[in-house]
């Protein structure tokens, strides 16, 4: 009866084993899945140097205020790229798709491309987020929202969830 005993606890430890390494693949496969989905939203967008002169007509449409990139040149309404630092474009919002554009406030959602350069060694990475254009004022004749909230929807470039930048 021994004999039939260890056979059987061999069996039972063989299909254990099987069962934890079909676990374990499976959860592997289903984390490795999800992460391209993740990145793909980042990789639809474009990257920081490839955006930098990507503009649309820039015309404003029905009075509504638009956007002046880095504070410069005519308000462009509805724009699919905002530069957030103006003094070194390491960080640009791309790919923005706008919900709602309206007199008050403009929200929309795109990717913030970062450009981190380490010891001359550049590395793009982007981060889906939301954006909320506020603040509307004249400036230099033309209305424009001075305000932008840009709120990160899971791993940020700087720590913060949510970062408002002076677009005047």
């Amino acid at each position: 009866m021994t004999d039939r005993e260890g056979a059987r606890w061999v069996r039972g430890r063989t299909a254990l084993t099987a069962f934890v390494v079909v676990t374990a693949l499976a959860a592997g496969g289903v984390w490795f899945g999800q992460s391209s989905d993740r990145a793909s939203a980042v990789d639809a967008a474009p990257k920081t140097s490839a955006v930098q002169d990507v503009k649309d007509d820039g015309k404003q449409s029905g009075g509504l205020p638009g956007v002046r990139d880095c504070g410069r040149g005519k308000p462009e309404t509805k724009p699919h790229v905002i530069t957030l630092t103006c003094e070194d474009a390491e960080m640009v919002a791309t790919a923005i798709t706008w919900r709602y554009y309206g007199e008050r406030e403009a929200l929309g959602v795109g990717v913030v491309q970062l450009e981190r350069t380490d010891a001359g060694v550049g590395t793009d990475a982007g981060f889906p987020a939301t954006f909320r254009l506020r603040d509307p004022e004249r400036v230099g004749g033309e209305l424009t929202f001075t305000g932008l909230e840009v709120t990160y929807e899971g791993s940020t470039p700087l720590g913060d969830t949510t970062e408002m930048y002076n677009l005047a």
